[in-house]
């Protein structure tokens, strides 16, 4: 079930807001916790037993951790909580990648290959363990207390507005905001608002640019000539951004309406003067969680040397990579900015800050988009190919009346990822719109747009059967 189908929009939705506001306060966090095990059950019926055993058991590991007196038995304990997780992970995520290269491998010196049933993939396990993680370290480095029952563990790690895709909420940043919240009608109100915007990124502007994209980057590459190139790439690079995204604001607008204050995610990122801009303005809580708890335990900046600093920073990227899927694609993807990150740090950011914004960023994005073509495309023959397709320079005119939905909309995506560019109203916009207070004229306005928005995205999904979400499998 996914926030923009019509099963959720119509059906769960409502009859969740219902249910919960009608509910006594001492009885919210169980609404919140049945409905979230019914909504990923509704996705990955055969893991949900798994996920609710696990995360029992994580609830008591922790706990006994942090009662603990002897620290090496909290370490242990410590170490027993991350393997349970990371070996989840690993089992459902990496074991078809590492048992099929692992066959490659052996089938250049003609060994068989080693009998295998494929793993089907959960969806948001990523998420999921990260979250997990999250508990478990933050409570053994004292930066909050444990919970006290095992349903408000639970809750926060299979919560359904972020379990599937984010954002990534780190628990001392929401442990108090489990038993001690009250949603407000600006609550519910703001929330809302925040819920449409992003279900319009999600339907109007990323699902047109993904169906171009697909059929230009999932299609005879062959036959592409530089311009469609451009076209599938570009449309990919604002599909990735309005769906995942999108998808954000949907996640942050249903916890404000239920009283939570979960992290931003993103910022503009495509208005960053350079990779490592990028990277504190994409996916905000992934770069943020990579910090805190791969970086810095590495050494962060403190290290001895440059080399062990740009092999720090490279194999955080890798992990993050790896991290977005179980492929080569995504660890040459993460190799890609980790490599950009450290010629910042040479000499591009010197560089960048002395042409200007506007050029800066145009370069910036330009990398960006580079970097999607191998985060999109598979195999890497594929990709090399498409790489020779945007650097043919064999160009053919843009066939605007071809596809005037796409083009229109495409000209909307724009503005609205480079808005912030535009001196004043950007900054303006942009507060307005997500955290400052509305006054009664801004409600009015906001209300009658956002129901608008609202029947367009509905009839949307109607009449297409296009409406995939990119980071459900991660």
């Amino acid at each position: 079930m996914v926030f923009s189908s019509i099963t959720f929009l119509c059906y769960f939705l409502p009859l969740f807001l219902l249910v919960y506001y009608l509910a006594d306060t001492r009885y919210k966090n169980a609404v919140i916790l049945a409905f979230s095990v019914f909504f990923y059950s509704w996705g990955a019926p055969q893991f949900v037993f798994i996920l609710l055993a696990s995360t029992f058991l994580d609830f008591y590991l922790v706990r006994w951790m942090h009662r603990s007196t002897n620290s090496k038995r909290k370490k242990r304990l410590l170490s027993l909580s991350i393997l349970l997780n990371l070996g989840l992970l690993a089992y459902f995520k990496y074991a078809n990648f590492f048992v099929e290269n692992w066959n490659v491998f052996f089938g250049l010196f003609d060994i068989a290959p080693s009998p295998w049933t494929a793993v089907v993939l959960p969806i948001g396990i990523s998420f999921y363990t990260f979250q997990t993680l999250t508990y478990s370290i933050d409570v053994y480095r004292k930066a909050h207390n444990p919970l006290q029952k095992v349903s408000d563990y639970m809750l926060y790690i299979m919560m359904f507005p972020q379990l599937i895709a984010g954002p990534i909420v780190r628990f001392n940043h929401i442990a108090d905001q489990i038993n001690q919240r009250q949603e407000t009608w600006d609550d519910r109100v703001l929330g809302f608002y925040r819920f449409i915007i992003g279900l319009s990124k999600k339907v109007l502007i990323a699902n047109v640019m993904g169906a171009k994209a697909d059929e230009l980057m999932g299609g005879d590459l062959i036959i592409l000539d530089a311009t469609t190139a451009w076209i599938g790439i570009l449309a990919y690079t604002f599909q990735i951004y309005f769906d995942f995204s999108g998808y954000s604001d949907m996640a942050i607008g249903i916890g404000r309406m239920i009283g939570f204050k979960f992290p931003e995610n993103f910022d503009n990122p495509y208005t960053s003067r350079s990779i490592s801009e990028f990277w504190r303005r994409w996916h905000i809580t992934l770069g943020a969680w990579m910090r805190d708890y791969l970086y810095i335990p590495l050494g962060g900046n403190r290290v001895n040397s440059k080399a062990r600093l740009y092999f720090n920073l490279w194999l955080v990227f890798l992990a993050s990579g790896l991290w977005h899927g179980a492929s080569w694609n995504f660890v040459l993807w993460g190799a890609f900015h980790g490599s950009f990150l450290i010629l910042d740090r040479l000499f591009l950011l010197k560089i960048l800050n002395k042409i200007g914004t506007i050029p800066s960023v145009l370069f910036t994005f330009f990398i960006t988009m580079l970097g999607w073509v191998i985060f999109r495309i598979e195999h890497f023959e594929d990709a090399m190919i498409y790489y020779k397709k945007l650097f043919s320079f064999e160009f053919s005119a843009i066939q605007w009346s071809s596809d005037p939905k796409f083009f229109s909309i495409l000209i909307i995506a724009m503005f609205f990822a480079f808005f912030r560019l535009i001196p004043n109203f950007g900054e303006r916009i942009q507060d307005q719109v997500f955290f400052n207070s509305y006054t009664n004229r801004m409600l009015i306005t906001m209300f009658i747009t956002c129901s608008l928005l609202f029947v367009l995205c509905l009839a949307s999904i109607v009449t297409t059967g296009f409406n995939p979400f990119i980071y459900f499998r991660f």
